[in-house]
């Protein structure tokens, strides 16, 4: 039998970067910060990244022939319980993710239709009612009901548009950075935004973050967000050739490829898109930010080599429709697949028994055909929910935007405070170690969890003492309600255990079988 082949440092390194790097990340911390965003992406990478992407490379490692991914990890360390709250609080992070990307992915269709954000003046056949967020809304919910059928039906081929899409979005990367060069030289250094050394990096841009420390301590959990993904490269360790001295090294060359990545893609940024005059008024949206700072970065392009007016206008449009289409590729590639994704990983990975109903049944094709449709319900009501808020558009993206940064790293505070009990284990595959002693792996263990803790508080709180209740509120309830559905599941799961309905080992079983 042919032997599998190994992964060398250089390309580690890219599927690390490939599995973490998101160039939407960029826009949208100028546009909250500007040039003060850099440090705390440097920070999270400090806190957060490096450490944690060690932790999971150590369970990954030692659990190398389990196939219940996280679930193992925890469920081993801890107990089924936590590791079933914490799981399912992974997979609900996705369901947030599908709210936010069903009600937001008609943005990059306005620009690839008009070559400009148009949503907020949508109306159905005029209706003042049925405009704005409302409308976006109900057309999230047609849409996500779609998907929904087609992935029922197992039509999951669409989703080769995602790999369409990353190609796309890594060109895109290289333009800006070719073309913000070009702009530089050509305006003899002159950047559009001028960078004032220190001054820049502690005073944001935006002047809601202005002297408020509560405001600053808060957008942690929008670089911790950027860092989002790095749980997959547990299952590398093993693929990796010479781990113990690769591995370390991929992970810190990759941590500082993507910090330095994100500190120089904001600062170019800065280079084509003069805050105030750009970013300064009230349409601008953290749903629509990322397509007028490509609409612009187009535009400047054509002014500083001359072009008309009306032909920065035109390139602004057309490079609007392009930067959509690719957008929406990765976007609706995405979609098609997280729909079932996550939801079968976690139906396969407990007992059938655990779950209500005919919830944990799989179809004949292998689709959780059930839950997908009570999750289609699920996202429809929390789409109409927030969408009928009566909010602003720009009111309604940061809700969405805050559901999905807290919802999807409040779940690696589980396997982060988990780490320090795995540690203490017997009899487990110790081949790949980072963290030498328990101090080091209670320390760095603990100070991930408060870094998420802390961020997640901040970042729930801030909304609400600025007068701002909605966000706090939906931040919120994502993790609680979901973890709190997790802990009645699994408590109803355990008085089956004891009516002696369900053998007491099927959880601990169905861990170790297929995901």
């Amino acid at each position: 039998m042919k032997d599998e082949k190994k992964l060398g440092l250089m390309s580690l390194i890219l599927m690390i970067f490939t599995s973490v790097y998101g160039f939407n990340n960029i826009p949208r911390s100028y546009y909250l910060m500007g040039y003060a965003a850099i440090p705390w992406f440097v920070i999270a990478g400090i806190l957060f990244f490096v450490p944690f992407a060690f932790m999971v490379a150590e369970f990954g490692s030692a659990f190398k022939d389990e196939t219940g991914g996280m679930y193992s990890w925890m469920c081993k360390s801890v107990g089924p319980k936590y590791a079933f709250i914490g799981t399912f609080m992974w997979y609900t992070s996705y369901v947030l993710w599908m709210v936010n990307v069903s009600s937001g992915i008609w943005v990059p269709v306005s620009n690839l239709i008009f070559g400009e954000d148009c949503t907020s003046g949508w109306s159905f056949f005029g209706s003042e009612f049925l405009s704005g967020s409302r409308l976006l809304g109900l057309m999230a919910v047609v849409f996500f009901a779609f998907i929904t059928y087609f992935d029922s039906k197992g039509v999951d081929k669409i989703s080769k548009v995602t790999s369409i899409g990353g190609t796309a979005v890594l060109t895109i990367n290289i333009m800006v950075v070719v073309g913000s060069i070009l702009m530089i030289i050509a305006r003899g250094g002159q950047l559009q935004q001028p960078f004032e050394g220190l001054e820049s990096l502690k005073t944001p841009l935006n002047v809601a973050y202005q002297g408020s420390p509560i405001m600053l301590l808060s957008f942690i959990v929008y670089a911790l967000f950027a860092y989002g993904g790095i749980e997959a490269v547990g299952g590398l360790v093993d693929k990796t050739e010479n781990p113990k001295k690769n591995f370390p090294k991929g992970i810190v060359i990759a941590a500082m490829v993507i910090v330095v990545g994100y500190a120089s893609l904001i600062m170019l940024v800065g280079s084509f898109t003069n805050y105030s005059e750009i970013l300064g008024n009230d349409s601008i949206t953290l749903g629509n930010v990322s397509y007028v700072i490509m609409s612009n970065f187009a535009a400047e392009i054509g002014k500083v080599f001359g072009a008309s007016v009306a032909t920065q206008v035109s390139l602004a449009h057309g490079f609007a429709r392009v930067y959509a289409l690719i957008m929406l590729l990765a976007l609706m590639g995405a979609m098609f697949t997280l729909v079932y994704s996550p939801l079968k990983q976690i139906i396969e990975g407990t007992p059938k028994e655990l779950w209500p109903g005919k919830m944990g049944e799989l179809a004949e094709d292998g689709m959780p055909k059930n839950a997908m449709w009570i999750q289609c319900a699920i996202v429809s009501i929390m789409v109409l929910m927030v969408s009928f808020g009566g909010d602003t558009m720009q009111q309604f993206f940061v809700i969405l935007t805050a559901m999905v940064n807290v919802g999807m790293t409040v779940p690696y505070m589980f396997i982060s405070f988990a780490f320090p009990k795995f540690k203490k284990l017997n009899g487990i595959d110790r081949s790949f170690v980072v963290f030498k002693s328990q101090t080091s792996a209670n320390f760095w263990g603990y100070i991930v969890t408060l870094t998420l803790f802390f961020a997640n508080v901040f970042a729930i709180i801030q909304p609400a003492l600025d007068g701002d209740i909605k966000t706090t509120f939906w931040s919120l309830s994502g993790p609680v309600v979901f973890g709190l559905g997790a802990w009645i599941i699994y408590t109803r799961y355990e008085k089956k255990i004891e009516r002696g309905e369900v053998e007491a080992e099927a959880m601990e079983e169905t861990a170790t079988q297929a995901e």
